[in-house]
């Protein structure tokens, strides 16, 4: 934790999966660069990935590889990759751009020093730099006609508040004496995070973009769960212990006319909670995994929004990674009805990632 007329479709992916023909030809280190049309034009279909990496795979063994791998196995045009850190001075957007170049597949892809990369089939015409260092930001040209601004974001991840309803201190991530049930004082601790400010400053940047007429894709992992989660529904499930909550941030991004496309396409969360938290990979000691230990702390915290747009329709989102998650100190198999792409191998992550396939007229 530490945490776009054509139809299109999402297959569901299989071991052996073929390689794309190449899009992109080059990497996008300056805004002025000149840049090379891919061969492949945009055929209407735009497919997104969205995925923390765990520390840049680098907590599982074979992890870095892994990434690529399920880039690959997502035929994702737009790849939103979050917790990257550049270790050891090795710029992680080019290594793992070579990476996906060994395996026959390019993207367009740039330096953004923060911890959230974009990665694109199609071309990167600029990388302006927002004053947050949980937002990353590419216009990216799909063809002469339409553009898509693309934010990546990894939200703070202090003041963890969705711990509070289950024992647990979001600050220190110590068990509490009881857990705390008052939603004014879970809010209160939510929102002494930074995280609305990043989205407040995406609210503000975006609607420039919607005003050139370019389409707004957000993405990441946003470290708090969504409104639409934790409703009379679910308030004795998932150990939200009666607790509904009017998360922040998913607020905002409503009341400014963004979607959820998890909850667009599946706005249950009974039925298909989408939990993207915590993974159980099975890689790695269950140690490495679990911060409530008496608890279940299941939630949806990796996300795929996108702005209410004529041009844009959402045609399918899954949930990308093992079906197993974190209970109570323990890997147990999720018994929704969420659909999963179950990762072919190594799973690099402590999250799962999430998937979307849009059609653009």
């Amino acid at each position: 934790m530490k945490k776009i007329t054509f139809i299109l479709f999402i297959s569901i992916l299989t071991v052996g999966f073929s390689c794309q023909s190449n899009k992109a030809q080059t990497i996008l280190e300056e805004e002025e660069e000149e840049l090379i049309i891919p061969e492949d034009k945009f055929d209407g279909t735009l497919k997104v990935l969205s995925l923390n990496t765990w520390h840049e795979g680098t907590s599982v063994t074979g992890g870095f590889k892994a990434i690529a791998e399920v880039i690959i196995q997502s035929k994702a045009d737009i790849v939103i990759l979050v917790e990257i850190r550049n270790y050891d001075n090795v710029v992680f957007s080019n290594k793992i751009k070579e990476e996906l170049e060994n395996r026959n597949e390019s993207f367009f892809t740039f330096n953004s020093g923060k911890s959230a990369i974009i990665l694109s089939k199609f071309p990167i015409t600029s990388n302006p730099n927002l004053n947050s260092s949980s937002l990353s930001k590419s216009i990216i040209k799909l063809n002469d006609t339409t553009s898509v601004a693309v934010y990546g974001a990894h939200l703070d991840y202090t003041h963890y508040a969705c711990y509070l309803p289950r024992g647990y201190d979001g600050i220190t991530w110590e068990k509490l004496p009881e857990p705390i049930l008052d939603v004014a004082e879970i809010l209160a601790q939510n929102k002494a995070s930074e995280r609305d400010e990043a989205i407040d400053l995406f609210v503000n940047d975006a609607a420039t973009e919607k005003s050139k007429g370019n389409i707004v894709l957000l993405g990441g992992d946003f470290n708090e769960p969504s409104h639409l989660d934790w409703t009379s529904a679910t308030k004795d499930m998932f150990d939200h212990n009666g607790t509904v909550v009017p998360w922040h941030n998913s607020v905002t991004l409503k009341n400014e006319n963004y979607l959820d496309a998890y909850r667009v396409k599946y706005p249950n969360p009974v039925t298909h909670p989408g939990h993207t938290w915590a993974a159980y990979n099975t890689r790695v000691p269950i140690s490495k995994l679990v911060w409530t230990p008496d608890a279940d702390d299941r939630d949806r915290i990796d996300f795929i929004y996108y702005n209410d747009d004529a041009r844009l329709t959402l045609e399918d989102i899954v949930i990308v990674g093992p079906s197993g998650s974190v209970v109570r100190g323990q890997g147990v198999e999720e018994t929704s009805s969420d659909k999963f792409i179950l990762s072919q191998g190594v799973w690099p992550s402590d999250h799962k990632g999430v998937l979307a396939t849009f059609k653009i007229e």
